[in-house]
């Protein structure tokens, strides 16, 4: 903007310009467009799904027993995923807003994290897969315990998710004189290094249809992300394609 002013001098003009960066605001008008079309588009796919078996079991494909249970095994499936979508997208929006209050109390650290192994128990059994904890340090910590569970029930479970059979998935956790460091590492399949910078992306994914397979819907490093600034930490990330991947996760004592 340029603001012409009168100079007291006949004919002379002075000028006051003012400039304003506005490169975030564009950028977070991209990133809630992008949202927008990325969560129209991921409930669009299993809506679309439960309106087509409905009406193909109205049109009297329910009068044959194999199809209607293969058709409603197909719908319970397609309506359990629109639920974590939704319950996703609510969960981060709260996070977003910072309205998720937090409930503090002394948490172990290596509890926290043999609690989680037992949520992918089984996953882990079915890969013929070793989760193994590397305590270097004794640590407590003064945080909510179920939302540290739930970013390292993310992160172990994308690990398991993306580490083939019989691989193996560590997490350390150490201190220095004022934080705690978790590191959850894997020797999967690892993620190309253009896109480690969008990981934390809502709905970005590497490999769409593995995800999507996997039964992920997109949001849960975002919620990670999330979790962890509201605890006044910080995640990063670390990966070679094919070697596997690290995530870091930093807070404060």
């Amino acid at each position: 903007n340029i603001v012409p002013i009168t100079s007291k001098k006949p004919g002379e003009m002075n000028l006051i310009v003012l400039l304003y960066d506005i490169s975030e605001i564009r950028r977070l008008e991209k990133v809630r467009t992008d949202f927008v079309a990325n969560a129209s588009h991921e409930l669009r796919t299993p809506v679309t799904a439960l309106k087509g078996f409905a009406e193909t079991l109205l049109d009297g494909a329910m009068e044959d027993p194999i199809i209607l249970k293969q058709f409603l095994e197909i719908i319970l499936a397609e309506s359990t995923r629109l639920n974590l979508l939704v319950n996703d997208i609510l969960e981060l929006s709260k996070l977003e807003q910072r309205q998720v209050p937090l409930a503090l109390q002394e948490v172990n650290i290596s509890e926290a994290v043999l609690a989680t192994f037992q949520l992918v128990d089984q996953k882990v059994k079915e890969k013929n897969m070793t989760l193994e904890l590397v305590e270097k340090d004794f640590v407590t910590l003064h945080t909510d315990p179920n939302r540290l569970k739930q970013i390292l029930a993310n992160l172990i479970n994308n690990a398991v998710v993306y580490t083939q059979a019989g691989g193996h998935i560590t997490v350390t956790v150490e201190r220095t004189a004022e934080q705690v460091r978790l590191h959850v590492a894997d020797n999967g399949i690892g993620i190309p290094e253009a896109d480690l910078g969008r990981v934390f992306e809502r709905f970005y994914r590497v490999d769409r249809a593995r995800s999507r397979n996997s039964g992920g819907t997109g949001l849960g490093l975002s919620i990670v992300k999330y979790l962890v600034e509201n605890m006044n930490g910080t995640v990063t990330v670390a990966s070679k394609q094919g070697k596997g991947t690290t995530f870091t996760v930093t807070l404060p004592l």
